[in-house]
């Protein structure tokens, strides 16, 4: 792998969250069905016939990326680095994007936990239109629901990173 090779990013929004009035947001858990499909997602991404090797997790600290990215570990998905970051806590597309500017070109295939609209919004401003299948862009317009993967490709090192920059390789939404 050479610093300017094809790199993979994987936006994932956490798997469906409680709703407990009075209890902060940040620490908000996972459902029952969240925790489902949280394992879901890594039993996704452990496919070999997707064939993701995760170089790192960028994760939000929040409870409930937090316990996607465990749920997900259960299911079988692995990543030789993890990291936690409290900047990707419901942070803005520009926001995130400037957390992923920062990773060193060493890193080939990044999988990155966090939020609505943050998530959806950099997905969708990520990907050029004419790019990637007509069925999986169509999917992604549907709308990014919990537990939602956008997983996407793009040519250069992680600091040249801009909006229609890349191109979507799949989007799916994997339910435990």
């Amino acid at each position: 792998m050479t610093p300017t090779s094809e790199r993979t990013l994987i936006l994932a929004r956490h798997a469906k969250a409680e709703q407990v009035k009075g209890k902060p947001d940040h620490d908000r858990e996972l459902s029952p069905r969240g925790l489902k499909d949280a394992r879901a997602i890594g039993e996704w991404l452990s496919d070999p016939e997707q064939g993701v090797v995760l170089d790192l997790a960028l994760c939000s600290t929040s409870e409930r990326t937090s316990k996607t990215l465990d749920g997900s570990v259960t299911g079988g998905a692995s990543a030789k680095d993890t990291q936690y970051d409290k900047r990707i806590y419901n942070a803005s597309a520009a926001s995130l994007l400037d957390v992923l500017r920062e990773l060193p070109d060493s890193v080939a295939v990044v999988l990155m936990i966090g939020h609505a609209p943050g998530i959806p919004v950099l997905a969708t401003a990520l990907v050029h239109n004419e790019s990637g299948s007509t069925d999986v862009i169509e999917r992604l317009s549907l709308g990014f629901p919990t537990s939602g993967l956008a997983v996407l490709g793009f040519g250069g090192k992680w600091r040249t990173l801009a909006p229609e920059g890349a191109y979507l390789k799949d989007f799916v939404v994997p339910r435990g």
